[in-house]
């Protein structure tokens, strides 16, 4: 039994004498020696030598593999590669020309700006007087002369509470005084009268914004005549007012101007009475 064991254990023969073939191992291309050349066959050049210590086995024809590029070629292709589209933005400003500048533009010479020419102003729609004076001044009788019906404090007075010496209530007869005329106004009517004393350059001052503001002109009647004929005029009538209160108008009364904005004024005096010839 110990021998058939050994006899196994033998190493079988191989009925051809042939050698065993090499073990592959890689081959290097430096080591490659070009083989001679046939007589009349093409001499093939030698693939380049790879780099020591590569594992990699020899390339066959039916697997060609493309030389490597050099290592100060493969730093440039990094750095270019690194950059991106900036890189290529910073190397195209650098390549562009130099922005050029242009001259700076010269600035004329000031001129003198052009004159205004102000426009034509617009014909009036039409008038509104003011009559100004003391009672007992002549305005009612200077109205009736003239055959003019005018807007009056006294005859709103005498409608609304029966009595034209009512003072009461004088805010509330001068604003609807005022509606009335506005009314008028609103109406288109050429010539307004208004017969109140508007003894200040304050009372005055609403109706000539109110006639302003519709388009129409302003002109004032003004009644120059002295208190004491006004006292004497008042004593005759049947509507008569205190002495008290007539010379309290009189200190408030101031003539009217242009400055307030009438376009004419027109003032109305007491003619003197002839002299009596004197006896003998």
């Amino acid at each position: 039994m110990h021998d058939r064991l050994k006899r196994r254990k033998k190493p079988q023969e191989t009925k051809n004498s042939e050698p065993a073939p090499p073990p592959l191992r890689p081959d290097y291309y430096e080591a490659q020696t070009p083989a001679p050349a046939a007589p009349g066959e093409p001499s093939e050049p030698a693939p380049p030598a790879e780099a020591a210590g590569s594992s990699e086995l020899p390339l066959t024809k039916s697997s060609p593999r493309p030389a490597t590029a050099a290592p100060d070629q493969r730093r440039r292709r990094r750095r270019r590669g690194r950059g991106g589209r900036r890189s290529g933005e910073t190397r195209a400003r650098r390549e562009s020309p130099p922005p050029v500048t242009e001259p700076a533009p010269v600035e004329p010479e000031p001129t003198a700006p052009p004159i205004a020419v102000p426009a034509a102003p617009r014909p009036p729609k039409g008038v509104v007087v003011l009559a100004i004076g003391l009672p007992g001044s002549g305005k009612s009788s200077w109205f009736k002369r003239h055959s003019i019906t005018p807007l009056s404090s006294d005859l709103l007075r005498s409608l609304l509470f029966d009595n034209p010496e009512e003072q009461r209530f004088q805010d509330l007869v001068f604003s609807n005084l005022r509606s009335m005329l506005k009314a008028r106004l609103i109406a288109r009517r050429p010539m307004n009268y208004v017969d109140a004393t508007n003894l200040s350059p304050h009372e005055r001052h609403s109706w000539i914004k109110l006639a302003k503001d519709y388009g129409y002109e302003v002109q004032a009647v003004f009644f120059d005549v002295p208190v004491e004929v006004c006292l004497e005029r008042n004593r005759k009538r049947q509507r008569v007012v205190d002495e008290d209160v007539m010379r309290r108008m009189a200190a408030k009364l101031r003539p009217p101007t242009f400055e307030e904005g009438f376009s004419k004024v027109t003032v109305v005096r007491v003619k003197a009475k002839p002299l009596e010839p004197a006896d003998g």
